[in-house]
């Protein structure tokens, strides 16, 4: 009998871990290549919460008499989201950074508790630390061989088997064949024998392919083994293999079934084996350790050139934005027309700019799930809608919608914020937006020194809201691939406490990066712009040293009905100016009809 309900699916889970003879079970988002977005396979926590958001972990201790005896634990930007999803009845709700997995083990586990985990969706990292709590009060981290939610999932899906797919040298930029020989000159230079490559977006950008396994992230589920000589092997389900690809990949990238990667790990014996620990599970770990391999922890050898986009993968990347900006121009030009009616709510609004981005007959995938918050939901960061919490935009009232989109030549983007007319927006709505937008202007003009760090960059984005007591709690800036994962490591602009991953990343040129700050008033409305940038290389006349700054990627009006004149300096004015300038220049020629004319209105000088 299929499990309706997240309590009867706690209570069987219960039950898996008494019969097992364990006494808690930790359930992250995660897949075996720790990725953001995973396969309905691997949706394990939402299946048993009913959590939709993209990063969160649970915590089920198998005696329900504790107190608490099960924890979800998110971060700022899910405090909302999780306790609408998450029954509270049955979960204590936790804020990361200010505690964490194995802090709270420390804390509420049973003295002696034996914690089961899943090699294959833990971070070495993570295993360590939980270790460590654990055992100080004597309890032990137990690595399972098989997931206990997957025993009693029932209906639970099986991994994609679609055709992994050949991504052109036109798009890519460079040949899989200079990218592997890039890498092996490093693994020669490194007097290492071999890199194990697990991230998803990483073997896709190395082999030139991509894929549909995973929603919004154009992957195949793979794994990829590198070597010093100059070849690799690739393990993937033999369904997903065709002809296409295996001319694509040529002799020297042997093809080898993906449950075969284990196997392949236990013949590094006296070998010297790249793993990165920030992108690598345990389990990979676990199997190499058993080979009497020597381990060396480097950096995934994939990530920093991915993240630099070449010559035409940033020409791509601008051509898929100005798609896309007509895309995001019709909408909000329909929008202008139908949301005053009263008649529009979220996700027929989502559903109308999926339409329009479908319309360009170059959309592959939305990018992630489009957030699309009418008033109060606009107040939670993460926001996904959902037939129970779908609201009306209602007249005289903020709209936000952040979205983007998959193209074959770049990843978008973006959130602009709306008033929904008639009337003019209160003043506290246009003060709000207006630091907002002075902060993404402001990080949008910054002039930087080589070296410069995400972190160092943030409070430029901050400055107006701090000013008059506000913030936000999520990053200011995040990186974007190119026709891969929207949230793309390693550089990220955010505040740098806690050591979060990419704020110390130095920001390199060709590198893409969001400029979103936002905020939010909880229970009435939320505000956030958004466009991607662009690092480039900047030259000043007597310049001690290199610069850099950024060029702004994203081409859609922001709204002028929310912004506050008077709040803006001359140089800020200018900016906007120009910026619409350029709207008008690179999107008013795909654009016609009505909507032509409406761009043109929005794009006049403020």
């Amino acid at each position: 009998m299929l499990m309706n309900t997240h309590e009867q699916r706690l209570d069987a889970l219960r039950r898996e871990l008494k019969e097992r003879g364990l006494d808690g079970f930790v359930v992250p988002i995660s897949d075996e290549h720790m990725s953001e977005y995973v396969g309905l396979y691997a949706q394990r926590l939402a299946w048993l919460t009913g959590f939709g958001g993209s990063a969160g972990t649970a915590v089920v201790l198998a005696d329900p008499s504790l107190a608490p005896a099960a924890a979800m634990f998110v971060d700022g930007r899910y405090t909302l989201q999780v306790r609408d999803q998450v029954d509270g009845r049955f979960y204590a709700y936790e804020n990361v950074p200010s505690t964490s997995v194995a802090k709270w083990l420390g804390e509420h586990a049973p003295a002696g508790a034996r914690i089961a985990y899943d090699p294959w969706l833990h971070g070495k990292g993570w295993v360590t630390a939980a270790r460590k709590a654990l055992a100080e009060k004597g309890g032990e981290l137990v690595a399972v061989e098989s997931n206990p939610i997957d025993a009693i999932w029932q209906d639970r899906p099986a991994p994609s088997a679609a055709p992994a797919l050949v991504h052109a040298d036109r798009f890519a930029g460079e040949a899989s064949e200079a990218k592997r020989a890039a890498v092996s000159e490093w693994l020669a230079d490194q007097k290492l024998d071999a890199a194990v490559i697990s991230a998803l977006d990483s073997i896709a950008w190395l082999l030139n392919l991509r894929g549909t396994d995973v929603e919004r992230t154009p992957v195949a589920l793979s794994y990829v083994v590198v070597h010093a000589d100059g070849t690799a092997d690739l393990f993937i389900a033999d369904e997903k293999v065709t002809p296409e690809l295996r001319a694509h990949l040529g002799n020297a990238v042997r093809i080898a079934p993906r449950d075969g990667f284990v196997a392949a790990l236990g013949e590094f014996s006296g070998k010297r084996v790249a793993v990165d620990p920030d992108n690598a599970v345990q389990a990979i770990f676990g199997a190499l350790e058993a080979a009497g391999a020597e381990i060396v922890e480097q950096r995934d050898p994939c990530i920093l050139p991915k993240a630099c986009k070449n010559p035409v993968e940033q020409a791509g990347h601008r051509a898929a934005q100005a798609r896309d900006g007509a895309a995001e121009s019709r909408f909000l030009h329909w929008l202008s027309v139908e949301g005053p009616k009263g008649g529009v709510d979220e996700i027929a609004a989502a559903e109308r700019l999926h339409q329009f981005r479908r319309d360009t007959g170059d959309l592959r995938d939305l990018s992630f799930d489009t957030i699309s918050g009418a008033g109060p939901n606009g107040a939670i960061v993460h926001y996904r809608v959902s037939e129970e919490t779908n609201r009306k935009l209602e007249p005289g009232s903020v709209f936000l919608l952040d979205s983007g989109g998959q193209y074959p030549d770049g990843t978008t983007d973006i959130t602009r914020t709306v008033w929904v007319g008639p009337g003019e927006a209160p003043a506290e709505v246009k003060d709000r937006f207006t630091r907002v937008l002075k902060g993404m202007i402001a990080l949008a003009t910054a002039v930087f020194p080589k070296g410069t760090r995400g972190s160092q960059l943030d409070s430029l984005a901050r400055q107006f809201l701090w000013q008059v007591g506000l913030d936000y709690q999520h990053g200011t800036g995040h990186g974007v691939g190119s026709f891969l994962s929207v949230h793309e490591g390693p550089q990220r602009i955010a505040k740098g406490a806690g050591g979060q991953a990419g704020t110390e990343q130095e920001l390199l040129p060709g590198m893409i990066l969001s400029d979103e700050p936002g905020y939010y008033k909880t229970g009435e409305y939320g505000i956030r712009i958004e466009n991607l940038i662009l690092v480039e290389e900047r030259t000043i006349a007597g310049a001690e040293g290199e610069f850099l700054g950024f060029e702004t990627l994203t081409l859609v009006p922001i709204e002028r009905a929310l912004v506050d004149r008077k709040l803006l300096t001359g140089d800020e004015v200018a900016w906007w100016n120009a910026y619409h300038a350029r709207v008008l220049e690179v999107v008013g020629p795909l654009v016609d009809g009505e909507a032509k004319g409406w761009l043109q209105e929005q794009c006049q000088p403020l």
